[in-house]
């Protein structure tokens, strides 16, 4: 990967929305080679995807927490068996294995507490090798969907 095929990436993640055309212009590049650059981009897989990063606030889901989940055992098959289980979920944004103690970190949105509440008892709590699960709540988020670093 050379500067050009970073400040490509940079400028797309920036704006994923920008038209070859456009990113062409911004990184002096003719619209075949630009193009080219970033088909090969895609296909290493540097390139994962093109998403709109949306508001959970506006979307009804203000109510925002850190579930830490330690597990019985580190057996593969019961490791595999809750991270399907997790991936269900749609309240689960993110879902994390740690290395250490707790096992995994989760974060889950909800529309309220109630809302909360009711996927922790009725899906988490459920959730299968879970030895404990242990919640904070979100205060405020300081850093969300920043770029990446592409010196």
């Amino acid at each position: 990967m050379d500067a050009l095929d970073k400040e490509i990436l940079a400028q797309l993640q920036a704006d994923g929305r920008l038209s070859v055309t456009e990113l062409a212009e911004r990184v002096g590049l003719s619209l075949s080679p630009c193009h080219r650059r970033v088909k090969a981009l895609e296909a290493s897989g540097a390139i994962a995807g093109y998403h709109a990063q949306l508001d959970p606030t506006v979307l009804g889901l203000g109510f925002d927490s850190l579930v830490f989940v330690t597990m019985h055992d580190a057996r593969s098959e019961t490791l595999e068996e809750f991270e399907a289980a997790v991936t269900s979920i749609p309240h689960v944004v993110m879902a994390q294995r740690l290395f250490g103690v707790p096992d995994y970190l989760l974060r889950v949105v909800a529309a309220d507490l109630t809302a909360f509440q009711n996927i922790y008892d009725q899906r988490l709590a459920k959730l299968p090798g879970v030895q404990r699960l242990s919640s904070t709540l979100v205060m405020k988020r300081v850093v969300e969907g920043r770029e990446f670093p592409l010196e």
